[in-house]
């Protein structure tokens, strides 16, 4: 596909730059994002960007193509060097390796790990495991610092198996590879995806076995792609990429280059914002089964504005039992764990939706959007809307 823009007039040649992308998934498009930050300020350039679909080779038209420059993302698409031998000056977005053939400007895969596992230590988890690929570096730096971020912390960590090896016939057979790993993983478990769709693929594992998510399993995939997160059940927490920041530093580094200043000798490396918290990791690491259960009926029924009476009575027990037993586990009670889940999912509803706060109240179980607003203002000083306006993005 392409799409050609122009930013700008100036009494010298335009710059003519190409920009390759896969701009099916979140990332991507926060790095056309950042590019075209820096076009509004620095420009002016002709972009003619072209996206294409994971797989999907080069196009030929590189070949001959007489530009300027070139921004590109060569991971995953097959033999790239083919159409890239031309002398125009380029940088590297996303590739399966680093390498000097390309300036590279990308996120910092070797702080992803230790994020990761800084976020499941602080919840107190005592069990870590990991799945990763080995066809890609950048997905072994993630994975190996995670693993050595755990270790030092002393802790053990083991590895999932692997859906890029070869004793798997289907996806069902890996399914159960999976889920017989987690069976014999001591509970509750943190597990850490090194990209998205391997986290939908734990997720899914853990749905099929009956594995509670995230009582028994936390998952953190990577990159925030907001489709695959947002799709998920439970909706799942990642690592988000600092892709505008990304994009505007290697249209910078773009401009250098056709410039005339000489390529920089090490790779521009970006750390990530942080991780953005849903569902499969928003939760203390929780031994005592009854608490976890009621924890988990709670996050299912919040909508439907249960009580913990309600629950008491679903788990067989009394409430004054679910009192103590949440308060030794947690430090809280039923109803203060209650709240805390609202008020995250309200949090959450305000700054990544546009949903009004009637919607909102409906999905957090207030009978009234007044009922909202004024637990709200209480609990953070603030009202929803203003909290909204501070830190939605953008």
């Amino acid at each position: 596909m392409f799409l050609l823009h122009k930013i700008g007039m100036d009494q010298t040649r335009t710059k003519q730059v190409a920009i390759l992308v896969e701009t099916g998934r979140s990332y991507p498009r926060s790095i056309l994002a950042g590019v075209r930050k820096f076009l509004a300020e620095k420009g002016p350039w002709a972009t003619l960007v072209e996206s294409f679909a994971p797989g999907e080779a080069m196009p030929q038209w590189l070949k001959s193509w007489n530009g300027d420059g070139i921004l590109i993302q060569t991971y995953p698409s097959p033999s790239p060097e083919s159409v890239l031998d031309s002398h125009i000056p380029k940088v590297e977005l996303r590739s399966r390796r680093y390498h000097s053939l390309r300036p590279f400007v990308g996120c910092d895969n070797r702080k992803i790990g230790k994020l990761v596992a800084g976020h499941f230590l602080e919840r107190g988890y005592e069990n870590f495991a990991y799945t990763t690929r080995e066809s890609q570096d950048f997905f072994l730096e993630r994975s190996d610092n995670f693993r050595e971020t755990v270790v030092g912390a002393g802790r053990a960590c083991r590895e999932l198996p692997n859906p890029e090896h070869g004793e798997f016939s289907d996806y069902d057979s890996y399914m159960e590879s999976v889920i017989s790993a987690l069976d014999q993983t001591p509970k509750p478990v943190a597990v850490f995806a090194t990209s998205d769709k391997l986290g939908t693929y734990v997720l899914d594992a853990c749905r099929r076995g009956g594995i509670s998510v995230p009582e028994e399993v936390a998952v953190v995939g990577c990159e925030n792609d907001e489709t695959l997160c947002e799709f998920s059940v439970p909706e799942m927490s990642s690592v988000n990429f600092d892709g505008e920041r990304v994009g505007y530093e290697a249209a910078s580094l773009l401009a250098r280059l056709m410039a005339g200043e000489a390529p920089p000798l090490n790779p521009v490396l970006l750390p990530p914002l942080g991780i953005i918290t849903r569902e499969s990791s928003d939760d203390l690491a929780v031994r005592d089964r009854l608490v976890s259960q009621a924890s988990r009926i709670f996050r299912e029924r919040l909508s439907d504005g249960i009580s913990v009476t309600d629950v008491a009575n679903r788990l067989n027990c009394s409430r004054s039992t679910l009192e103590r037993r949440m308060k030794a586990a947690l430090g809280r009670s039923p109803k203060e764990e209650l709240l805390r889940l609202r008020i995250s999912r309200i949090e959450y509803l305000l700054i990544y939706s546009d949903f009004t706060l009637e919607t909102i109240a409906e999905q957090v179980g207030f009978a009234q959007a007044t009922h909202l607003h004024a637990v709200f203002r209480q609990q953070h000083g603030m009202t929803p809307g203003k909290f909204r306006d501070r830190k939605k993005p953008g």
